[in-house]
């Protein structure tokens, strides 16, 4: 995959360093998750074509299944009409959301403010994570 210069100068980072990334399936249009890239995590994704993110939390890059095995190979990057925003058109291996769901949009709000689970978890975390659980982001 190749950005060129102008184009990686036109990535609009916050003032952290950071730019948001949504990862699509490329061929359902299924939203997985949201993200974040700092300029590194840009670079080798680009550089490898395996979805490399910023984990706030953890304060490192985080490469996408390090811990799970639930990868994300990236087939085409897109820059929004401002540039501050990174849309990944991946092939998911697995579960995308750390919950063990296919998508980390599960949770839907009714018109009264109620929240519910749209889709049920395909594996459990302790599956995905060991005795961990859950991994923080």
């Amino acid at each position: 995959m190749n950005l060129t210069a102008a184009h990686r100068a036109a990535v609009r980072f916050t003032a952290d360093g950071l730019v948001p990334v949504i990862a699509q399936q490329h061929d359902s249009g299924e939203v997985l998750m949201m993200a974040w890239m700092n300029r590194e995590a840009l670079e080798e994704t680009l550089a490898t074509g395996k979805a490399c993110y910023w984990s706030r939390s953890r304060g490192r890059l985080w490469r996408k299944g390090e811990s799970s095995g639930q990868t994300q190979k990236v087939l085409a990057l897109r820059l929004d009409c401002d540039g501050d925003t990174l849309l990944l058109l991946v092939d998911q291996t697995g579960v995308a959301c750390h919950t063990g769901r296919r998508s980390c949009f599960f949770n839907e709000v009714g018109p009264t403010g109620e929240v519910t689970a749209i889709s049920a978890p395909l594996v459990s975390p302790e599956a995905l994570y060991g005795q961990e659980g859950q991994p923080h982001r």
